[in-house]
């Protein structure tokens, strides 16, 4: 029987565009149903915010209990250098090369890739020149896209302080979220075609998930039949 799942998705888009709240529907969906409608196998997840997060508490402990020079952010938490928003994709490198040490990973396995990129630090311009080969060739590019007047209103009603390393719950203070997100190089980047980007020497096909409107928030019926729709296209497209 042919195989009928995506091997990755790649799951783009600002802060609290909607991608975590998508993950949540996946991961809430009978296995069943989830190959048969989405195209997706039992999941697996790549996301950069736990990787980042890590880091931030390192420099805290350097910083404020070992009296030590931070290693990746300043005391107002951005980056020292650009090049560690390019290392963090380049982990998703190393992780995914682990995963494929299970030789029938991809039978059962499809892994979602999730991040975000803004124009201040590189966009998705810069990030996928970073993604290898090995995960361009297998994936399909879910962006979710909402303007940045959107991207700030979730990201303030989701942000719980007593939570900020939660998927679901963290937030970005506002001039931070400005400063890093309100700019993105998404249309830019994939201008030159409709249905696919080409990174890497490697064309991979993509599709916009609408969502000014916000389904992905407490309308599951919404929520599923979009996102039937943004992944019946990309499997189309996958698989021509």
């Amino acid at each position: 029987m042919a195989k009928n799942t995506f091997d990755i998705i790649l799951l783009l888009g600002r802060p609290a565009s909607g991608k975590s709240e998508i993950i949540h529907y996946l991961q809430n969906t009978g296995a069943e149903e989830r190959r048969a409608r989405f195209h997706i196998g039992a999941l697996d997840f790549l996301d950069d915010f736990p990787m980042l997060w890590t880091w931030f508490e390192e420099d805290h402990i350097l910083e404020n209990i070992m009296g030590k020079p931070r290693l990746h952010s300043d005391s107002d938490g951005y980056f020292k250098h650009e090049y560690l928003w390019h290392l963090l994709i380049e982990r998703f490198n190393i992780e995914y090369a682990k995963r494929l040490r299970q030789a029938d990973y991809h039978e059962q396995h499809t892994l979602i890739v999730e991040f975000s990129r803004g124009s201040e630090h590189g966009g998705y311009t810069e990030a996928f020149k970073h993604l290898g080969k090995a995960i361009l060739e297998r994936a399909a590019i879910v962006y979710v896209n909402v303007p940045y007047e959107e991207s700030l209103r979730k990201n303030r009603r989701r942000f719980n302080p007593d939570r900020p390393d939660s998927i679901l719950e963290h937030g970005l203070p506002d001039e931070k979220l400005e400063r890093l997100y309100k700019e993105v190089d998404w249309e830019e980047f994939s201008s030159a075609d409709p249905e696919y980007i080409t990174a890497n020497e490697t064309k991979v096909p993509y599709a916009v998930f609408e969502n000014e409107d916000d389904v992905t928030t407490n309308t599951p019926e919404l929520l599923a039949e979009r996102l039937n729709d943004v992944l019946q296209k990309l499997w189309a497209l996958k698989n021509q």
